[in-house]
């Protein structure tokens, strides 16, 4: 088959598949509940809703106005225009047991205890990235999902990002590269808290102590709800931990990378001092997988090392050198081959809402729609999906390896057999962190 010929085959291959989901369930919808209803839990929530005959039943926030807002906006988005059911503890919306699937997009230090609860309570996932603040946690995740036999999707969409897998497809994989012995993976977005107002009582719609959970309890400040959690390292792993996976996890999709051998790190907060933010300003790590490294680096602060490229990766191979982000790729021969470019394309024509829909990110809309696509599919065939929750835990794990390493200051060894950093005690007691009473921290259960 020609190259064309069989990437179409493969496509139909999928939407078929899903097809035959969606027209299996058509007399009993599956029934969908979401856990954390801020900015990314109704994208990824409406992307579902786009794709697939689904009825939403049950929403969960710990914040009031928030839940009341998305409860409103699912009535107007679903056919059925029936409200959802509302829940500030996502214990009692999964103590109803009638959910088929469950989309959790809360801050990063809430993602283990819900997904595990989710699994045992019968229901397929779809979690946001990273997949957990711990390593243990994510050992818990993996092992809770094979257990329990439950699909469970991470939000990591750029391995369903179209025009990254064409790149995949017919650039990495046909060879086009050649040897590629080093890739760097980089952000330079201004995406650091630079205000600093004062701690103050929270809001009466927020249960803050409900938000906490399991994190150290922090004086409240506006700065941390909505969205501002990510510039503290109490509920997440910085900069790494939000933009590194993606790029990490992306780059070891395309090349089928498991987990890196070693993990180094160093940065910390050089230029952006005097904050209330605590997450470094600037941070390179490097994952040493043997006949290939990958560098990581991030700053704050200053001009990006290529403006069309401030967050993305660059394969370098000795046949050519691969550029991609979420915007694009461009392929570059090193010979007198002809170079390649591609841009997103948005589908603004086929799903006209992704206009108008406050705060979506519309470059990432088609990404997301074909990531539930894929666990649609994989909860069809009772399969992997694309995002593998062990997939979502490599990656996950190795960006927090690169935290620790910058926190010892030194460069880790990792057993992937053991799970664990080899003859290094400091660093194996990093694997977890602490949780704050009455919450208990999950153990990797075995099957």
């Amino acid at each position: 088959m020609k190259r064309r010929e069989f990437l179409q085959a493969g496509t139909s291959v999928v939407l078929s598949v899903a097809a035959g989901y969606t027209a299996e369930l058509a007399d009993r919808k599956p029934r969908v509940g979401l856990i954390g209803c801020g900015w990314y839990g109704k994208c990824d929530l409406f992307r579902l809703i786009q794709v697939a005959p689904v009825e939403v039943v049950s929403l969960c926030d710990v914040d009031r106005q928030m839940l009341a807002e998305a409860a409103e906006q699912v009535a107007q988005r679903q056919v059925s225009k029936k409200k959802p059911r509302t829940y500030s503890d996502y214990r009692l919306m999964l103590k109803e047991k009638d959910l088929d699937i469950v989309l959790i997009a809360t801050p990063d230090h809430w993602h283990a205890l819900p997904m595990i609860a989710a699994v045992e309570a019968g229901a397929d996932v779809f979690v946001q990235k990273p997949i957990s603040v711990d390593v243990i946690e994510g050992q818990a995740m993996v092992a809770a999902a094979r257990k329990h036999q439950r699909v469970v999707q991470v939000g990591t969409q750029r391995r369903s990002t179209p025009h990254l897998v064409e790149a995949r497809n017919t650039i990495v994989r046909e060879g086009k590269l050649g040897k590629v012995g080093l890739v760097e993976v980089y952000c330079y977005y201004h995406m650091r808290a630079r205000e600093n107002p004062p701690d103050t009582a929270p809001p009466a719609y927020l249960d803050y102590e409900m938000w906490t959970g399991p994190a150290p309890l922090r004086p409240y400040n506006q700065l941390v709800h909505p969205r501002g959690w990510r510039a503290f390292m109490e509920y997440g792993n910085g900069i790494m931990g939000d933009m590194c996976i993606h790029m990490l996890d992306m780059v070891r999709w395309m090349m089928d990378l498991g987990w890196p051998k070693r993990v180094a790190s160093t940065g910390g907060i050089l230029v952006e001092k005097g904050r209330k933010a605590n997450i470094p300003d600037t941070q390179t790590a490097t994952f040493d997988f043997g006949d290939l490294t990958m560098v990581w680096q991030h700053r704050t602060w200053g001009h990006a090392n290529d403006p069309k490229y401030p967050w993305g990766a660059t394969l370098y191979g000795d046949k050519g050198t691969l550029k991609v982000s979420v915007y694009g790729y461009d392929f570059i021969p090193l010979d007198k081959g002809q170079p390649v470019h591609r841009d997103v394309v948005y589908e603004l024509d086929q799903y006209p809402e992704d206009k108008t829909e406050k705060e979506l990110e519309r470059h990432v809309a088609p990404a997301i729609r074909h990531h539930m696509q894929d666990f649609l599919r994989a909860i069809a065939s009772r399969g992997r999906p694309v995002a593998d929750i062990e997939q979502g835990y490599i990656s996950t794990a190795s960006c927090i390896l690169a935290n620790n390493a910058l926190q010892l200051g030194r460069t880790l060894t990792w057993d992937a057999q053991k799970q664990s950093v080899v003859d290094d005690k400091e660093a194996n007691e990093l694997l977890r962190r602490s949780y704050r009473q009455p919450w208990r921290h999950p153990e990797p259960e075995t099957t």
